[in-house]
């Protein structure tokens, strides 16, 4: 087990061009965090960071609160499964996962005992005399991170292992980590670009942007108190609606004046949040999910949408059109599937919104809400 915290972490390249910069992160024994973020964000370097594999530039790292700057990657105990599976072709699965321990003299009993707690965890108990050509891509990642669980690390550091994946296997293997991490207890930092993977697998999510982390928190946390327009549209999908508006008093109080658009009346339970924006020019963040085809609330609005798409996905149908001049998504049920060139209606429920400042892109906070912190 253990906790690893960076204090002021830095990266620097060239002469200090910043690659990662003042990263402040406390990761308790046996939390499953997955950083989350575009290409070129940070996201690896950081992992490698903390794995040894860069060096840090600025600031400190401490696992067990123990300065590990310049510690060695073989002598901080901490097992790295990257997106290549880096198998070795001409060995078994069981020598795949055996070679870590033989280089480090392990005695050979201990080694096969481990390989077969390792093989019996993972579901490989039948695959170990096969070579990695004989094994599909999720019986290859398996066979990676069962090299690594046979070491009995302190943590696990995955930096986007399911990437190679196709979309049924990254859903079988998401579940496989999910039910790994309860078994073995340990840290695990994952790396992915993959908001479905972060909102599914972690107990709490470390969202990067041009080398800064903008906001942790628990998936749902994060998503329903997302602090800037970034975090709210990278953390959708569909993506968030944003819709340049201004807040206006009008009768029953608040209202959104859409720019080329309708208004719409801010929820009842909001009002006296956004009192002082009176006036003031502002964006709407409204989810797709937060439409619905019938109003089943008497606060819900309203509002008239001219179809230019429909993507039908099964159990839900994905709706384009534009409101007005302003083109907006909306997110509908399985039973509810318009046609292009329909005018519909549609209710949007209020209470979910989020107005950012129009400049800086900051989520304008609620006294209601707690503030999301960075």
């Amino acid at each position: 087990m253990a906790s690893i915290e960076l204090q002021s972490v830095s990266k620097t390249y060239n002469q200090g061009q910043y690659s990662v910069r003042d990263v402040n992160l406390s990761i308790p024994d046996g939390e499953f965090v997955i950083f989350l973020g575009p290409s070129g964000c940070g996201k690896s370097t950081t992992l490698r960071m903390i794995a040894g594999l860069e060096s840090i530039s600025e600031g400190t790292l401490l696992i067990d609160g123990k300065n590990m700057n310049n510690v060695a990657p073989r002598d901080r105990n901490i097992a790295v499964v990257f997106q290549s599976y880096a198998l070795y072709p001409h060995m078994t699965v069981a020598e795949n996962m055996a070679f870590g321990l033989k280089m480090r003299g392990t005695d050979k009993a201990i080694i096969e005992k481990k390989i077969a707690e390792s093989a019996a965890l993972l579901g490989l108990d039948k695959l170990l005399n096969r070579k990695p050509a004989m094994l599909s891509g999720g019986q290859r990642q398996r066979v990676a991170l069962g090299r690594a669980i046979v070491r009995e690390p302190q943590a696990f550091l995955l930096d986007e292992p399911l990437s190679n994946l196709d979309a049924q296997l990254r859903a079988e293997m998401r579940r496989e980590l999910i039910k790994l991490h309860q078994r073995l207890g340990k840290t695990m930092i994952y790396v992915t670009h993959d908001q479905v993977e972060a909102m599914t697998m972690a107990d709490r999510i470390c969202i990067m942007r041009d080398g800064h982390l903008i906001q942790t928190g628990a998936p749902l946390e994060v998503y329903e108190n997302p602090a800037n327009t970034f975090v709210a549209k990278f953390l959708s999908s569909p993506p968030i609606n944003l819709l340049a508006c201004r807040v206006i008093k009008g009768e029953n109080g608040l209202w959104l004046q859409l720019e080329g658009g309708p208004a719409l009346r801010i929820a009842e339970t909001a009002q006296a949040d956004y009192a002082h924006l009176a006036g003031q020019a502002t964006v709407l963040g409204i989810r797709p999910e937060d439409f619905h085809a019938q109003q089943q609330q008497p606060d819900w609005q309203p509002v008239t949408l001219d179809v230019t798409s429909v993507e039908s996905l099964g159990a839900e149908n994905i709706v384009s059109g534009t409101l007005d001049t302003l083109p907006i998504i909306v997110r509908l049920d399985q039973h509810t599937r318009p046609r292009v060139g329909d005018t519909m209606t549609v209710f949007m429920d209020p209470t979910p919104l989020h107005l950012f400042d129009p400049v800086s892109g900051d989520v304008v906070p609620r006294r209601s809400r707690r503030s999301p912190n960075a």
